[in-house]
């Protein structure tokens, strides 16, 4: 069965720490599971995996998404009677952007585009057991992107990286519109640049408008 794939950009960007985006987080950072909690981390703690997007903006909204004001308060004011012409805004810590880099890159290969329907049949075959075991009915496209079974997109990680693939192209959760991709280790980078964050970026304020956020 011939699997989808997608060729990154180029280039491709990345929220990361002050000095270098592209370095990748030291393996002491790990938790108790061996992985960083994220989505396509390496569920057997091997290879480590850099985020990264297709646009500007959709760095910005993964990495700032945390801070969106809280649900709960959202449906309190949403019950109170009368015209609701307050939206709370979430905020987002000054230190935020001091402590983050901007970082440009190309990278090269054909990614796994695991939402790709012969992906999708070829995962859910191969990962049945696993699925019936955490409690997830049936392996789909919206279990993929949805982020929430973080250890079944962790073993989809596993099988695309033994596969020989260098990485996934996945949607973000946030929209369907952005593109991202999970980079596996050893990273197959261009010309990495990492800069400050300005304040004032256009992409990086149409993040903080999208989500609801505003500075501290």
């Amino acid at each position: 069965m011939a699997l989808e794939t997608k060729t990154p950009p180029q280039p491709i960007y990345r929220v990361g720490r002050q000095p270098d985006a592209w370095r990748p987080p030291d393996w002491s950072r790990a938790s108790a599971d061996g992985t960083f909690g994220n989505r396509f981390d390496d569920p057997e703690s091997y290879y480590r995996v850099l985020y990264a997007s297709s646009q500007e903006v959709s760095c910005f909204i993964e990495t700032l998404a945390r801070y969106r004001p809280d649900l709960k308060l959202l449906a309190e004011l949403e019950a109170i009677e009368g015209d609701n012409d307050f939206f709370p805004l979430g905020t987002v810590p000054a230190e935020w952007c001091a402590n983050r880099a901007l970082g440009r890159t190309s990278a090269e290969g054909q990614y796994a585009d695991i939402c790709g329907g012969d992906w999708i049949t070829h995962l859910r075959r191969g990962l049945a057991s696993e699925c019936l075991r955490l409690g997830v009915p049936d392996l789909d496209a919206s279990v993929l992107q949805s982020g929430l079974s973080r250890r079944i997109t962790q073993l989809v990680s596993r099988v695309a990286y033994e596969q020989g693939y260098p990485g996934i192209c996945y949607r973000s959760r946030y929209s369907h519109d952005l593109e991202n991709w999970a980079l596996f280790e050893p990273f197959r980078l261009h010309d990495a640049t990492s800069e400050p964050i300005d304040y004032e970026r256009p992409p990086f304020r149409e993040a903080l408008r999208t989500l609801g956020l505003k500075l501290a």
